[in-house]
């Protein structure tokens, strides 16, 4: 006969009464509620939020572009959708940037073009925010269009400022070359003038005319003052293109020059040929500094880069510049030196200013002069990163 066990008080559980039970629910449903206007409250708060955001950004004047984490636009606000005059949500920041945005001198700025019809805005900046939890990112285009266009009107005053106080300086410039022109001209027409006299009067009047004709130019240069035609193009290039051109006169004045670059594969954005013409200025400055100590006058252009800048550095060993003329050098028709016009210096200063930049100088009497030639690089070719 198998025998079992007797049951033993614990291993039955006691059965729950009603009212216990009746408890239990009770206490569920309480939570159940709770939880229940917890998440109404949640809508409720999300819902005004919604609103609010997208108030602030229908009312933002600053374009809003919301990024994915893949680079595409998910939403743009009314204000970026003038400014880029269609809708540009399924496509990549990237591709928008590429269409809409140029490089400018001004770093941080950016030259502005609407995908379709015309828009008001020429200039923006641009700054971008990482959104954490998406891994997306938020893309603000700041108008920077009156603050570019109140700085060319500032550059402009300053300029009719300047020609203002040239013009006497002006009037003497162009009287003293004149008249000797004149003089060798009325020479000319004497018939008692032998052919070889006449021929060397000719050349000296050739001479005083084409002075003239260098310090016109220089003043409508100075005059302009805003660097046009722009480009991108190789630091190093440049610095080639110098030395093709000084070293034929350095060697006809028996100095050494040389060059070093730097910058490698680094690019400026800017008119060419107005950066050229004021680099070629300092040299030819330092030429002439350096004229009397042939042959062991030297001169170096050297390019390098440094935090955002490109720097060309003309340095001599020639006679140096005395302190009390050194802040006088960028006047305009101030000169040390029979056969300048004074504008030359103004004219670099001028263009590098044009350019972002500017010209920093250090001389001392019987050492030397190193003049620091400094502009911004040029910006990457689109915004998709800036």
């Amino acid at each position: 006969m198998l025998m079992t066990e007797p049951l033993t008080k614990d291993d039955t559980a006691a059965p729950m009464d009603a009212a216990t039970l009746a408890q239990a629910f009770q206490a569920f449903a309480r939570a159940s509620d709770e939880l229940t206007n917890a998440y109404s409250g949640l809508q409720d708060q999300v819902a005004v939020l919604t609103d609010r955001l997208r108030l602030l950004l229908a009312t933002l004047p600053a374009g809003v572009l919301i990024v994915d984490r893949d680079g595409v636009v998910e939403q743009i606000n009314k204000a970026a959708r003038a400014m880029l005059g269609e809708e540009v949500a399924g496509r990549t920041w990237a591709e928008v940037a590429q269409a809409c945005l140029a490089p400018t001198d001004m770093p941080g700025e950016w030259s502005w073009q609407a995908l379709q019809g015309e828009c008001a805005v020429e200039r923006v900046s641009i700054s971008q925010s990482e959104v954490e939890q998406s891994g997306g990112r938020l893309v603000l285009l700041h108008d920077s269009t009156e603050a570019y266009r109140m700085r060319q009107q500032v550059a402009r005053t300053e300029r009719l400022a300047s020609m203002g106080e040239m013009v006497a300086g002006l009037a003497h410039q162009l009287r003293t070359p004149l008249a000797a022109a004149l003089l060798y001209t009325g020479h000319l027409a004497s018939m008692d003038l032998p052919p070889a006299n006449r021929a060397d009067v000719a050349q000296r009047s050739l001479e005083r005319l084409r002075h003239l004709e260098k310090l016109i130019t220089d003043m409508l240069m100075f005059a302009r003052g805003e660097a046009l035609g722009r480009e991108a193009f190789g630091i190093c290039e440049l610095v080639g293109e110098l030395a093709h051109t000084i070293e034929p006169v350095a060697i006809r004045q028996d100095v050494r020059f040389d060059t070093d670059c730097q910058a490698g594969a680094d690019t400026l954005f800017g008119n060419r040929k107005e950066l050229a013409g004021a680099l070629l200025n300092l040299l030819e400055n330092a030429l002439n500094a350096v004229g009397s100590k042939a042959p062991e006058g030297a001169v170096t252009l050297t390019a390098s880069v440094s935090d955002g800048q490109a720097r060309f550095v003309v340095k001599d060993n020639g006679r140096g510049i005395e302190p009390a003329l050194q802040a006088r050098l960028f006047e305009p028709f101030f000169t040390t030196r029979a056969e300048g016009t004074g504008l030359g210096l103004a004219i670099a200063r001028g263009v590098a200013r044009a350019h972002g930049g500017d010209i920093a100088l250090q001389s001392e009497p019987g050492v030397g002069t190193e003049f620091t030639f400094s502009i911004p690089l040029a910006p990457a070719t689109n915004g998709a990163n800036a």
